[in-house]
């Protein structure tokens, strides 16, 4: 019988094949672990059609700042009591057509008119004694003039005859005493000529110093007859323009006090628009600055007119000067939508406004990928913007497609894939 030879090497070789095959398990296992390590996560998958694409263009691009308002008239009435008074009749409501002249309410005022008449009463009385004084004074006036005439009437005889008898004195007719005695006669009633005379400038001037006295009482008396005049007819309250009455709160029977408003008149054909800008984008905007105003009927240019210094609640009010005809429809308070043109920038790269693309700032923006699928987040410096466009400045060039849409939801991606 035949005996098995053992052989010598099986055992030796079953154990460098353990050997090997553990090796080989040992550098595998790492590899392939650092490979599946390695392998990207699958990018999240976006609808294209809720997203909005823009490419980047180089141009001109017409930067521009929008805000809403409403149109106000230029000029306002506001139409104020003057006295103290009660409503007794209101004859117009609010949207009336009024003329300078229109009424739009009465008030009475008892007291007020009793006041009047009394001023009245005083002027028509200053005036009498005006009158009286007048009379008076011109008839000692007058016989004054007869005086002074009278006198010298007399003085001229008195020297006439001093004349001849100083002539029938050297002949030796007269004697002389009667001669000196002519003379003296002459003398007195001359200078009692003058003084008359002096007596009758006098008076004339005593006269128009009273007269004038009198008068400035005549016109204090006319002026506060005036103005009391004036208060009354003030009771009838008018619009004093031509326009439209806007507003008018008050009930008859009402007590109104001085200052208090009674109405108010504008002039609807002349409208302007006051934009809410919002203060970090109104920093440009300089008066003259072209403007269009969207009245959801019709658009009107315009021109900036006024900067309102300060800012209230985040915005600037800017107001617009209307140039063009207004649409039908355009009335104070409409609400408007305006644009203001800030300037235009030549030669510059550009693309629409991305959503939470704010002006010279560092953001992350999706740009499409070569094979239109998928789209990676690149940092990209933006300039100036305007309402619908922005500025690029760094990390892309003409052509690149960007997304504009929110894409916060994807912070955590920097690639996604557009199905």
């Amino acid at each position: 019988m035949g005996m098995d030879v053992p052989r010598k090497n099986a055992a030796r070789n079953r154990w460098i094949r353990r050997v090997l095959v553990i090796v080989v398990l040992g550098t595998a296992i790492p590899l392939i672990t650092a490979a599946i390590w390695r392998l990207k996560p699958a990018a999240p998958g976006v609808e294209r059609g809720t997203v909005m694409l823009d490419a980047v263009k180089r141009g001109e691009m017409l930067r521009q700042v929008r805000g809403l308002g409403t149109l106000v008239p230029e000029d306002i009435l506001w139409i104020p009591a003057i006295n103290d008074g009660r409503v007794e009749r209101i004859a117009l409501r609010p949207g009336a057509l009024v003329k300078p002249d229109t009424v739009l309410l009465v008030l009475s005022n008892p007291e007020l008119e009793l006041q009047m008449l009394d001023a009245e009463y005083q002027l028509k009385t200053a005036e009498a004694v005006l009158t009286d004084l007048r009379v008076r004074l011109e008839s000692q006036r007058l016989t004054q003039e007869a005086n002074v005439a009278r006198v010298g009437s007399d003085a001229l005889q008195a020297q006439m005859r001093a004349d001849r008898d100083k002539q029938l004195g050297e002949l030796g007719l007269k004697p002389d005493l009667d001669v000196r005695l002519s003379a003296v006669t002459a003398e007195e009633l001359g200078k009692r000529h003058k003084s008359e005379q002096r007596v009758l400038d006098i008076s004339t001037d005593s006269i128009q110093a009273q007269m004038a006295s009198q008068q400035v009482q005549v016109a204090k008396a006319g002026a506060l007859y005036g103005l009391k005049k004036n208060q009354v007819e003030a009771l009838k309250v008018q619009a004093g323009t031509e326009g439209v009455l806007q507003e008018l709160a008050l009930q008859v029977g009402q007590r109104v006090t001085p200052g208090t408003t009674l109405a108010k008149v504008v002039q609807p054909w002349r409208l302007k628009a006051e934009l809410k800008i919002p203060e970090t984008q109104a920093k440009d905007i300089l008066i003259g600055q072209v403007a269009s105003i969207d009245t959801r009927n019709g658009i009107i240019p315009g021109k900036v007119s006024r900067i309102d210094p300060a800012a209230t609640q985040g915005t600037v009010t800017v107001d617009v000067r209307l140039e063009g005809t207004l649409p039908s429809g355009a009335r104070p308070d409409l609400n408007v939508d305006g644009t203001i043109e800030l300037e235009r920038m030549l030669d510059v790269m550009y693309t629409g406004r991305p959503v939470f693309g704010q002006a010279q700032s560092l953001v992350g923006l999706f740009k499409l990928e070569a094979d239109g699928r998928h789209a990676s987040r690149v940092q990209v410096r933006l300039g100036r913007s305007s309402v619908n466009t922005i500025e690029i400045m760094e990390g892309l060039k003409v052509g690149d497609q960007v997304i504009l849409s929110d894409m916060s939801a994807w912070d955590a991606h920097d690639r996604i894939r557009l199905q």
